[in-house]
Protein backbone atom coordinates (compact mmCIF):
# COMPACT_ATOMS: atom_id res chain seq x y z
CA UNK A 1 0.00 0.00 0.00
CA UNK A 2 1.31 3.48 -0.73
CA UNK A 3 2.22 5.64 2.25
CA UNK A 4 0.23 8.51 0.71
CA UNK A 5 -3.39 9.06 1.54
CA UNK A 6 -5.45 10.09 -1.55
CA UNK A 7 -5.24 13.84 -0.83
CA UNK A 8 -1.49 13.55 -0.24
CA UNK A 9 -1.06 11.60 -3.46
CA UNK A 10 -3.09 14.14 -5.40
CA UNK A 11 -0.92 16.96 -4.03
CA UNK A 12 2.25 15.00 -4.86
CA UNK A 13 1.03 14.49 -8.43
CA UNK A 14 0.12 18.14 -8.90
CA UNK A 15 3.50 19.24 -7.55
CA UNK A 16 5.31 16.80 -9.86
CA UNK A 17 3.69 17.96 -13.11
CA UNK A 18 5.33 20.47 -15.42
CA UNK A 19 3.31 22.62 -17.83
CA UNK A 20 4.74 22.96 -21.33
CA UNK A 21 2.93 25.77 -23.16
CA UNK A 22 2.17 25.56 -26.88
CA UNK A 23 2.90 21.84 -27.23
CA UNK A 24 2.16 19.96 -29.41
CA UNK A 25 0.70 23.08 -30.99
CA UNK A 26 0.05 26.69 -30.10
CA UNK A 27 -2.62 27.19 -27.45
CA UNK A 28 -2.28 23.71 -25.89
CA UNK A 29 -0.68 23.37 -22.45
CA UNK A 30 0.96 19.93 -22.32
CA UNK A 31 1.06 18.22 -18.91
CA UNK A 32 4.55 16.72 -18.60
CA UNK A 33 4.49 13.80 -16.15
CA UNK A 34 8.19 12.93 -16.47
CA UNK A 35 9.36 14.96 -13.43
CA UNK A 36 6.87 13.03 -11.27
CA UNK A 37 7.89 9.66 -12.68
CA UNK A 38 11.61 10.42 -12.33
CA UNK A 39 11.31 10.11 -8.55
CA UNK A 40 11.07 6.41 -7.57
CA UNK A 41 8.84 7.00 -4.52
CA UNK A 42 6.37 9.03 -6.59
CA UNK A 43 6.34 6.47 -9.39
CA UNK A 44 5.64 3.70 -6.88
CA UNK A 45 2.90 5.76 -5.18
CA UNK A 46 1.20 6.43 -8.52
CA UNK A 47 1.30 2.78 -9.64
CA UNK A 48 0.01 1.61 -6.26
CA UNK A 49 -2.60 4.38 -6.21
CA UNK A 50 -4.06 3.05 -9.44
CA UNK A 51 -3.69 -0.65 -8.62
CA UNK A 52 -5.18 -0.28 -5.13
CA UNK A 53 -8.45 0.85 -6.72
CA UNK A 54 -8.95 -2.72 -8.00
CA UNK A 55 -8.81 -6.07 -6.28
CA UNK A 56 -5.81 -8.19 -7.22
CA UNK A 57 -6.91 -10.99 -9.53
CA UNK A 58 -10.19 -9.23 -10.41
CA UNK A 59 -9.12 -8.26 -13.93
CA UNK A 60 -7.69 -10.22 -16.82
CA UNK A 61 -5.92 -7.39 -18.64
CA UNK A 62 -4.72 -3.84 -18.15
CA UNK A 63 -4.89 -1.89 -21.35
CA UNK A 64 -2.39 0.98 -21.70
CA UNK A 65 -2.75 3.84 -24.16
CA UNK A 66 0.24 4.94 -26.23
CA UNK A 67 2.58 6.25 -25.18
CA UNK A 68 2.59 7.51 -21.61
CA UNK A 69 -0.20 5.14 -20.60
CA UNK A 70 2.25 2.27 -21.25
CA UNK A 71 4.51 3.59 -18.49
CA UNK A 72 1.73 3.24 -15.92
CA UNK A 73 -0.30 0.32 -17.26
CA UNK A 74 2.46 -2.29 -17.36
CA UNK A 75 3.41 -2.04 -13.67
CA UNK A 76 -0.27 -1.77 -12.70
CA UNK A 77 -0.86 -5.04 -14.60
CA UNK A 78 1.91 -6.69 -12.58
CA UNK A 79 0.40 -5.39 -9.31
CA UNK A 80 -3.01 -6.80 -10.29
CA UNK A 81 -1.74 -10.14 -11.58
CA UNK A 82 -3.06 -9.33 -15.04
CA UNK A 83 -1.67 -9.15 -18.55
CA UNK A 84 -0.71 -5.91 -20.29
CA UNK A 85 -2.33 -4.91 -23.61
CA UNK A 86 -0.91 -2.00 -25.62
CA UNK A 87 -3.16 0.30 -27.61
CA UNK A 88 -1.05 1.91 -30.31
CA UNK A 89 -1.35 4.62 -32.91
CA UNK A 90 -2.56 3.29 -36.28
CA UNK A 91 -0.05 1.30 -38.29
CA UNK A 92 2.24 0.33 -35.38
CA UNK A 93 0.95 -3.20 -34.70
CA UNK A 94 2.01 -6.07 -36.98
CA UNK A 95 -1.07 -8.31 -36.95
CA UNK A 96 -4.82 -7.99 -37.46
CA UNK A 97 -6.23 -5.17 -35.37
CA UNK A 98 -9.39 -3.54 -34.14
CA UNK A 99 -9.30 0.22 -34.70
CA UNK A 100 -11.15 3.25 -33.43
CA UNK A 101 -10.87 6.90 -34.44
CA UNK A 102 -11.49 9.94 -32.26
CA UNK A 103 -11.13 13.69 -32.00
CA UNK A 104 -8.82 15.35 -29.51
CA UNK A 105 -8.30 18.95 -28.50
CA UNK A 106 -5.86 19.57 -31.37
CA UNK A 107 -6.89 17.22 -34.18
CA UNK A 108 -7.97 13.63 -34.72
CA UNK A 109 -6.30 10.24 -34.51
CA UNK A 110 -6.82 6.50 -34.80
CA UNK A 111 -5.70 3.85 -32.33
CA UNK A 112 -5.45 0.10 -32.71
CA UNK A 113 -5.26 -3.02 -30.59
CA UNK A 114 -4.43 -6.53 -31.78
CA UNK A 115 -7.71 -8.27 -32.55
CA UNK A 116 -6.81 -11.19 -30.27
CA UNK A 117 -5.37 -9.12 -27.40
CA UNK A 118 -8.58 -9.18 -25.35
CA UNK A 119 -10.56 -12.40 -25.20
CA UNK A 120 -14.37 -12.33 -25.21
CA UNK A 121 -15.59 -12.04 -21.63
CA UNK A 122 -12.29 -10.63 -20.33
CA UNK A 123 -12.43 -8.02 -17.58
CA UNK A 124 -10.28 -5.05 -18.57
CA UNK A 125 -8.97 -1.96 -16.80
CA UNK A 126 -7.87 0.89 -19.07
CA UNK A 127 -4.99 3.08 -17.84
CA UNK A 128 -3.76 6.38 -19.24
CA UNK A 129 -1.78 9.32 -17.98
CA UNK A 130 -4.16 12.22 -18.65
CA UNK A 131 -7.87 12.40 -19.35
CA UNK A 132 -8.39 15.50 -21.48
CA UNK A 133 -11.31 15.61 -23.93
CA UNK A 134 -12.05 11.90 -23.52
CA UNK A 135 -11.56 10.95 -27.16
CA UNK A 136 -8.72 8.50 -26.59
CA UNK A 137 -10.56 6.97 -23.66
CA UNK A 138 -13.74 6.53 -25.66
CA UNK A 139 -11.75 4.89 -28.47
CA UNK A 140 -10.14 2.47 -25.99
CA UNK A 141 -13.55 1.48 -24.62
CA UNK A 142 -14.72 0.85 -28.21
CA UNK A 143 -11.70 -1.41 -28.83
CA UNK A 144 -12.48 -3.51 -25.76
CA UNK A 145 -16.14 -3.70 -26.81
CA UNK A 146 -15.17 -4.83 -30.35
CA UNK A 147 -13.08 -7.63 -28.85
CA UNK A 148 -15.96 -8.76 -26.62
CA UNK A 149 -14.33 -7.71 -23.36
CA UNK A 150 -15.81 -5.75 -20.47
CA UNK A 151 -14.30 -2.51 -19.20
CA UNK A 152 -14.42 -2.67 -15.41
CA UNK A 153 -12.63 0.61 -14.88
CA UNK A 154 -10.72 3.47 -16.44
CA UNK A 155 -7.91 4.97 -14.36
CA UNK A 156 -5.84 8.05 -15.08
CA UNK A 157 -3.07 9.84 -13.32
CA UNK A 158 -4.61 13.27 -13.98
CA UNK A 159 -8.02 14.39 -15.15
CA UNK A 160 -8.23 17.83 -16.77
CA UNK A 161 -11.72 18.51 -15.43
CA UNK A 162 -12.16 21.77 -17.35
CA UNK A 163 -12.09 19.82 -20.65
CA UNK A 164 -15.00 17.64 -19.50
CA UNK A 165 -13.65 14.40 -20.98
CA UNK A 166 -15.57 12.50 -18.32
CA UNK A 167 -18.73 13.18 -20.35
CA UNK A 168 -17.55 10.73 -23.04
CA UNK A 169 -17.04 7.97 -20.49
CA UNK A 170 -20.31 7.93 -18.56
CA UNK A 171 -20.71 4.19 -19.14
CA UNK A 172 -17.47 3.22 -17.35
CA UNK A 173 -16.19 3.73 -13.81
CA UNK A 174 -13.62 6.53 -13.98
CA UNK A 175 -10.86 6.82 -11.39
CA UNK A 176 -8.48 9.82 -11.38
CA UNK A 177 -5.64 10.18 -8.90
CA UNK A 178 -5.67 13.98 -9.33
CA UNK A 179 -8.07 16.45 -10.95
CA UNK A 180 -6.97 19.81 -12.35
Amino acid sequence: MPADQPADLSARIKAGLRDVPDFPEEGVVFKDITPLLAEPASLRAVVEGIADHYEKGSVDAVLGLEARGFILAAPVALELGAGFVPVRKAGKLPRETHRASYDLEYGSATVEMHADAVSPGSRVVIVDDVLATGGTGRAAVELVDKAGGTVVGFSVLVELGFLQGRRKLTDVELHALAVL
